[in-house]
């Protein structure tokens, strides 16, 4: 794990916040490698934890904190970089706002009494939790990172640590594009299984008759041309992660044979007679509604229970505010020297058209127009036009009050016509006071001699 921390130091730092100052947690028992730092003012925590490089936390939850230091560590919490586990008791697991700051903004916990070497294993898993979830280690821009500091993403990461430390299965849903095999990638590094393969499959690209062959693998004449074994992909996970990507894209016959290897832990090669046991952790990801694949029949309901322990959800690009452009300069500094000449950014033009355009293609989209601007641009700053996003500025996306009005105006007009332009009778139907109609038409600028003439 500490291979993801390419910018962070070689020195492994643990946040200690504790009000007591004899504290036994020392630096002498983490042995090299290990700088400790203790904090005991809670108003302190708050400058230091903005200004840290990724680091593991422990935070001392046996304390009695009024509702004002709740708030303030709650506040402390939620940045990214640090990654917290808490120390705390039976009695004060009955607490809600405990469970609520361990739930919501911990990788792990431990009661007390604690083995030490149960505690230094899981702050080795904060610590390079932490350094994948710090702005030091980016997303989708080629390198099998993730960035994003928006409000979703921040929730994602902090599931993402959680269902790294479990061996079910994990279920990844979001839409194309928006970096699905690179959060398998990052639980698989992050899990006890790093040291094992992490094999992805996409089950949409292979064509059906070869599905099962390649999942499960052949023996030497099994079939025409089955002139030697093969090992499916399925065996080559042996030990480590199978990430089956685009799973709703598998045929109802490879489905049965997938739910049987999930159910007995075994598979057997085609032509072969022998049951191969495998130890190896499953994650699936598709953007195809399996719910309603199931109600369609187009996916087997026991394998969707089998496969869906476990849930991350991606949010979209157009969903993540800031992070769009947080993305595209992590894209400019990667593939900068691939231009002509150096880009020094985007024009404020290039940020106003990326923030308004919707985003179909997700994250893939935004490194392909980034990357081809950086290419064919003959600016010093990539504009809206290198972006082939020109429109999106006289485009804006709609929000949902401007949704909501346009729905407004169309069911006065709608109404209002079906009854000859009457506002009685149309006040009636929409359950307004003619007085509210009036106002309601002129907020809309709607006139009587401006509504369509129906039944012409």
């Amino acid at each position: 794990m500490e291979r993801l921390c390419k910018a962070a130091t070689r020195t492994a730092q643990v946040l200690v916040v504790s009000r007591h100052e004899d504290y036994s947690i020392e630096a002498s028992q983490f042995g090299a490698g290990w700088d400790i730092r203790h904090v005991h003012q809670l108003r302190e925590l708050e400058r230091i934890v903005r200004a840290s490089t990724p680091m593991a936390g422990v935070i001392d939850l046996e304390a009695d904190y009024s509702d004002a230091e709740y708030m303030l560590l709650e506040q402390s919490l939620q940045h990214p970089q640090v990654a917290w586990v808490a120390i705390t008791n039976s009695r004060m697991l009955d607490d809600e706002r405990v469970r609520r700051l361990i739930r919501d903004y911990c990788i792990d916990y431990v009661r007390t009494p604690f083995s030490f070497d149960n505690l230094l294993y899981t702050l080795k898993h904060a610590h390079g939790m932490a350094c994948l979830h710090g702005g030091q280690v980016g997303e989708a821009v080629g390198h099998g990172k993730m960035i994003g500091d928006c409000a979703p993403m921040r929730a994602m990461f902090r599931s993402l640590a959680k269902v790294a430390h479990n061996e079910a299965p994990v279920f990844i849903s979001g839409e194309s594009g928006t970096g699905k095999e690179l959060a398998a990638q990052a639980i698989h590094e992050a899990s006890s299984r790093r040291k094992g393969p992490f094999v992805a499959i996409n089950c949409g690209a292979i064509p059906s008759h070869l599905v099962q062959s390649e999942l499960f693998g052949y023996e030497k004449g099994a079939f025409t041309g089955a002139n030697q074994r093969k090992i499916g992909w399925i065996e080559q996970a042996q030990g480590g992660t199978l990430f089956l990507d685009e799973i709703g894209d598998l045929p109802l016959e490879s489905q049965v044979a997938l739910l049987r290897f999930l159910q007995q832990g075994t598979i057997t090669r085609l032509g072969g007679h022998q049951s191969i046991p495998l130890d190896l952790r499953i994650i699936s990801a598709t953007h195809v509604d399996l719910v309603a694949a199931q109600a369609e029949g187009r996916f087997r309901s026991d394998l969707f229970h089998r496969l869906c322990v476990l849930t991350l959800a991606i949010p979209p690009l157009r969903e993540r505010g800031e992070d769009i452009l947080l993305l595209a300069n992590a894209v400019l500094a990667q593939h900068g020297q691939e231009a002509r000449r150096r880009i020094r950014g985007f024009s404020p033009c290039a940020t106003q058209a990326m923030m308004q355009y919707e985003w179909p293609g997700n994250v893939r989209e935004l490194i392909n127009r980034v990357r081809r601007a950086i290419v064919m641009t003959d600016n010093r700053k990539i504009t809206a036009d290198d972006l082939q996003l020109h429109g999106s500025a006289e485009n804006p996306r709609r929000t949902l009050d401007a949704i909501r009005e346009e729905a407004e105006r169309e069911a006065i007009r709608t109404v209002m016509a079906s009854h000859g332009f009457h506002v009685v009778p149309a006040a009636r139907e929409l359950n307004v006071s003619r007085v509210t109609l009036y106002r309601l038409m002129h907020k809309h600028n709607i006139r009587v001699e401006s509504l369509p003439v129906t039944g012409e």
